[in-house]
């Protein structure tokens, strides 16, 4: 598809296979976008772009990239402008919790698993979707972070680091863009049971304190994170 054919907003979602970013996917798709998926398994992705289409997509493509390499994630853009000709909102969700452990027990391995995906990812993916919204006058960066960013649980160290980072980018990012006619947000769940922080949690306690950090009545679910990023990215573009 042209850009000339291409209706509705054009859609890139960095970590799109699992979780929010699929949900996400999924939502974009059903309200006529065009949407681009990218992650790194490329069945997995094929699947879900047939799927997307089938739901309701003006179109969908996956690009299969891992964000630690800029020349995969300047792939996706760069696919996407050559198939649609624009990049109206870009969700960036890949990220890992890496592997939880106590502060002296972290060391320079752990540190380039968790910073490599969370936090380069995000800012190679922000660096190649602002290169072409700002040349167009136009879009919406949406970077999806944590409450772990703000506060910390046990054995969350590099992964509370990380996530504070992402929302720091964002901030900057945002000041940068302002003036060309682009919009970046950091948005992030406070408290998920079923999703990372139990994973992070990891102990029944450990798992208990993330849940008492926030009020039950400000938990996050996924459909809520995903109501919010399509509500950030604005009216669908016709």
């Amino acid at each position: 598809m042209s850009r000339d054919e291409a209706t509705g907003s054009v859609v890139v979602v960095m970590g799109a296979l699992s979780g929010i970013g699929e949900a996400t996917a999924l939502a974009f798709a059903q309200r006529g976008d065009v949407v681009v998926i990218s992650d790194r398994h490329d069945d997995t992705g094929e699947r879900l772009a047939r799927y997307l289409k089938a739901v309701g997509a003006t179109d969908a493509l996956f690009v299969a990239a891992d964000v630690r390499f800029e020349r995969e994630i300047a792939d996706v853009i760069d696919t996407t402008m050559s198939c649609f000709g624009r990049l109206d909102i870009a969700v960036n969700n890949s990220g890992t919790e890496g592997s939880p452990a106590p502060i002296v027990e972290l060391g320079a391995t752990q540190y380039a698993e968790t910073f490599g995906s969370n936090v380069l990812g995000t800012l190679l993916s922000m660096k190649h979707e602002l290169r072409v919204m700002q040349r167009q006058g136009s879009g919406v960066v949406i970077n999806v972070a944590s409450h772990f960013g703000d506060q910390g649980v046990p054995k969350s160290a590099l992964y509370t680091a990380s996530e504070s980072a992402i929302i720091g980018l964002a901030r900057a990012a945002a000041t940068e863009a302002a003036p060309f006619g682009v919009r970046v947000h950091a948005i992030g769940p406070e408290y998920d049971a079923d999703a990372i922080t139990a994973r992070i949690a990891g102990s029944p306690d450990n798992h208990s304190a993330a849940a008492n950090i926030i009020s039950h009545d400000r938990a996050t679910t996924t459909g809520k994170m995903v109501d919010a990023i399509v509500h950030l990215g604005g009216t669908r573009a016709t």
